[in-house]
C-alpha cells in the first residue's frame, strides 16, 4: 500500500485536492477491492451477468438491469462486451464498480476521453472519489473514533451487527456513557458501533463518513477495514518519509 502511494503520489494528491476525498480513503479502498489491482477477478462481465440474471432467481431483477447497464455502456464506451473482465458477480475493474455505478460514478480524470477502470490508475482513483462525492463525502471530516463504555453505561453491553445508518448524536452518545474523542459538534450524526476483534469486543462511533464509505459497500465492517488500512498506509507512508 505505501509503495502504491509513492508510485501513484502526484496523482492521488490531485485528485485528492480537486474532490476532497483523501489519499487514505482512495488507497483504503483500492487495497480492500483488489489488493492494490492485482485481483479484479477472473471472469467475463457479459458471462457473469447473464448467469446471474438467468439462472439466480432470489436477486434476478437486479442482475438483469446490471446486464442492460453493462451492454449500454459497452456501446457508449465502445468496448467489445465480451472482453471485460471482473468478479463472479459482474464487478469490474481495480475499484470494482458495478455497471450500473460504472455509468453513474466513472469519470475520465486524463482528459482523453475514456473511463478506463481497468488500467488507469488516474481514472480508478477519481471515480472512487467521485462516487464518495456524490453520495455525500464531506471533506476533512472524522470518519470514526475508537471507543469505551464508561461506569455511566446502562444496560447490555451492545451485541455486534451490521449497522449501516447513523441514527444518534454525538452528545447523546455521550451523555449515554460512551467516552471517545471528537471535533465534531454536539449534534453531529454519530453511532455506536461493536465488533469482536482479535483482541474481545471493541466499540467505535462511527460519524456522516463513516456511513458514506458503507455505501461502496453495505457492511460496517468494510468501512472500518477501509478505514483502518488507509490510516495504516499513511503511518507507513510517514515513517518513510521522516
Amino acid at each position: 500500500g505505501a509503495t502504491f502511494w509513492q508510485d501513484n503520489k502526484e496523482m492521488l494528491q490531485r485528485i485528492a485536492l480537486e474532490t476532497g476525498v483523501s489519499i487514505e480513503i482512495l488507497v483504503g479502498i483500492i487495497g480492500v477491492e483488489t489488493y492494490f489491482g492485482r485481483i479484479t477477478g477472473k471472469d467475463r462481465v457479459i458471462d457473469a451477468l447473464a448467469t446471474l440474471a438467468f439462472e439466480y432467481p432470489p436477486r434476478s431483477k437486479f442482475f438483469r438491469n446490471e446486464l442492460v447497464q453493462f451492454l449500454i455502456l459497452a456501446r457508449e464506451e465502445e468496448l467489445d462486451p465480451t472482453v471485460p473482465m471482473g468478479s463472479y458477480a459482474g464487478a469490474m475493474g481495480r475499484p470494482q464498480f458495478m455497471p450500473s455505478s460504472f455509468r453513474a460514478y466513472a469519470v475520465d480524470a486524463t482528459g482523453d476521453d475514456k473511463r478506463d477502470i481497468w488500467n488507469n490508475w488516474a481514472d480508478v482513483s477519481g471515480s472512487i472519489a467521485n462516487y464518495f462525492l456524490e453520495h455525500g463525502w464531506r471533506k476533512s471530516e472524522q470518519i470514526a473514533a475508537q471507543a469505551t463504555l464508561s461506569g455511566n453505561w446502562r444496560g447490555a453491553i451492545p451485541k455486534p451487527k451490521n449497522t449501516l445508518k447513523a441514527s444518534s448524536t454525538v452528545e447523546k452518545l455521550s451523555n449515554k456513557g460512551v467516552l471517545f474523542a471528537t471535533e465534531l459538534c454536539a449534534d453531529s450524526k454519530a453511532e455506536l458501533l461493536t465488533y469482536e476483534g482479535d483482541d474481545g469486543i471493541e466499540h467505535w462511533v462511527g460519524f456522516h463518513n463513516f456511513f458514506v464509505i458503507t455505501k461502496y459497500n453495505h457492511s460496517a465492517m468494510y468501512a472500518l477495514a477501509v478505514h483502518q488500512l488507509g490510516q495504516q498506509i499513511s503511518a507507513k507512508v510517514r515513517v518513510d518519509a521522516s
